[in-house]
């Protein structure tokens, strides 16, 4: 195991946001409507109870006592979900060979396993490897294994920050059951994370297919609530999908979109025009079929099981964090880490010298 070199380069970066712009947007001419922020919060306190409500309710029940977002909501995370996405060229770059794709899936791995070691929840995963896409897209590091090993690191612990009530300390995410090939210090790790966080603007709170999965699934069910399992379905779908690079080229609108009309057809088979009629307005038809073809050939290769239901309260910020719901990879169980309480406009890709 290697000690990694000293990563000084970023020590005198600063950030220049103020701290009400960290986790919204900065700009002028955007009016905020006092509504939804007050249902923005809500949610959080509905996540809280979520907490403290562990594995009490398992099964199949129906969700109750947690109000769905409204429609004005959801339509509003439509219009923002451009702004947590990776450069509209990053995909087609990485398909070309002008980016390192065997290096960008050796840290998806890493980070993978990690998370299962760590038991960390759904939304936990998908931001570490939505901060990595990003930040590989508007960011030019050297072509050096120890760097992207920095990356994947600063990207899981800030997702962890961002959605985990208990964080493991830097170090004890690199010397667990799948310790990375360097280890870095914590100060080093700290850098990083600074650097990531202003290159994706302090960004963090990224709309995610999550963030839809239960509106459309209700939608798509006549105004039906949404059982437990077909939402444990649905987001063991997703977390089955988005770690290779073609699910890239869809918005998670999209792909929410596909998973649930995916889902709900395996539940009780439907016509997929039929479906796509209740969702229509939210995303385009096109975009969302040739998503669901390519889950359909996914799901074949994969063999998917099935899984028990977890429990998890009815809102989106309950699929978000799901953390009744055990996540585990294909080459191992769910472990513990040592904790501490501790398609935009492309943008042009600075360059790290080192």
């Amino acid at each position: 195991m290697k000690m990694a070199p000293s990563f000084d380069c970023v020590s005198s970066l600063l950030c220049a946001e103020e701290n009400s712009s960290v986790f919204g947007d900065d700009d002028d001419d955007v009016v905020i409507d006092n509504g939804l922020m007050e249902e923005f919060d809500d949610s959080w306190n509905r996540r809280s109870l979520h907490h403290s409500l562990g594995n009490r309710n398992c099964g199949e029940e129906i969700f109750t006592g947690f109000p769905l977002p409204g429609e004005e909501y959801v339509v509003s995370m439509i219009d923002k979900e451009c702004q947590h996405l990776p450069a509209t060229d990053y995909l087609k770059r990485m398909k070309n060979g002008d980016l390192d794709l065997g290096t960008r899936l050796e840290a998806v791995d890493w980070i993978t396993k990690v998370h299962s070691q760590c038991n960390f929840g759904p939304l936990c995963l998908y931001l570490s490897i939505n901060y990595l896409d990003r930040f590989l897209s508007a960011y030019e590091i050297p072509s050096k294994a120890w760097m992207m090993q920095l990356v994947a690191v600063a990207c899981l612990a800030l997702a962890a920050k961002m959605e985990e009530t208990e964080v493991p300390l830097n170090l004890d995410l690199q010397a667990g059951k799948y310790p990375s090939k360097f280890i870095f210090e914590g100060k080093t790790v700290q850098r990083m994370e600074l650097l990531v966080l202003n290159t994706l603007k302090w960004r963090m709170q990224a709309i995610t297919p999550f963030s839809f999965l239960d509106y459309f699934l209700k939608k798509i069910n006549n105004d039906q609530l949404t059982s437990r399992l077909l939402i444990a379905r649905a987001t063991q779908l997703i977390v089955s999908i988005f770690r290779g690079i073609d699910f890239l080229e869809y918005r998670p609108s999209e792909i929410a979109a596909a998973v649930a009309i995916f889902v709900a057809g395996e539940a009780d088979p439907m016509d997929v025009d039929t479906a796509m009629c209740a969702l229509v307005q939210y995303a385009q038809k096109d975009q969302v079929i040739k998503c669901l073809e390519l889950i359909k050939g996914f799901s074949m290769l994969e063999d998917l099981p099935s899984i028990p239901a977890p429990s998890v309260p009815q809102s989106p910020i309950g699929v978000l964090d799901a953390a009744c719901f055990s996540y585990k990879t294909d080459d191992g169980g769910v472990g513990s880490c040592v904790s501490s309480s501790n398609n935009s406009p492309v943008p042009k890709r600075r360059k790290l010298d080192l």
